[in-house]
């Protein structure tokens, strides 16, 4: 009671040329700012000026189903009916993109018709990514995770694209 809360939002590299856009709520940004920072410095990654990499960012309504909910081209119709933009499979889920505006109304379509939403929100899509390999690759994983670990970070969003048996290998 009393506190101010504030959302703020930074932006930064990390190591490989990897785009991050950290959200963060806090009560104090004096501390917030630094702390961010430090954490940037010790992955090798280092803060930027505001819109230096949210233009390579788009907001977007973003759903995961597993690709046995419906057969594909029943749930391309219902959800691009409903204003999905996009659909894409990726192994055994399908991966829909929606305009913000659009999420709710995708949303209810999906529930309406008995379908299991394994994720939903409402994201900062990277337009292109970044390849990550070796130690690029966990070094990238390991400055995501301690930016999420932070108290005041809600959300963090990269533009990397490492590959799947590396990341199990994390």
């Amino acid at each position: 009671e009393g506190v101010q809360l504030e959302e703020v939002v930074y932006e930064g590299y990390g190591p490989g040329g990897v785009a991050v856009i950290v959200e963060t709520v806090t009560d104090n940004k004096n501390r917030t700012v630094p702390e961010i920072r430090h954490i940037f410095a010790k992955y090798g990654g280092n803060m930027a000026a505001a819109n230096a990499v949210a233009w390579m960012f788009e907001k977007k309504g973003y759903f995961v189903v597993h690709s046995s909910a419906m057969a594909e081209d029943q749930l391309l119709d219902l959800v691009l009916e409903a204003g999905a933009d996009d659909m894409r499979q990726d192994g055994d889920s399908f991966e829909i993109f929606t305009a913000p505006e659009n999420f709710e109304a995708v949303k209810e379509a999906l529930k309406g018709r008995g379908v299991a939403i394994s994720a939903s929100e409402v994201a900062m899509t990277p337009k292109n990514t970044v390849r990550a390999e070796g130690q690029t690759a966990r070094r990238v994983l390991n400055l995501i995770e301690a930016l999420e670990e932070n108290d005041d970070v809600q959300h963090v969003w990269a533009n990397f694209d490492i590959d799947e048996s590396e990341l199990q290998a994390s």
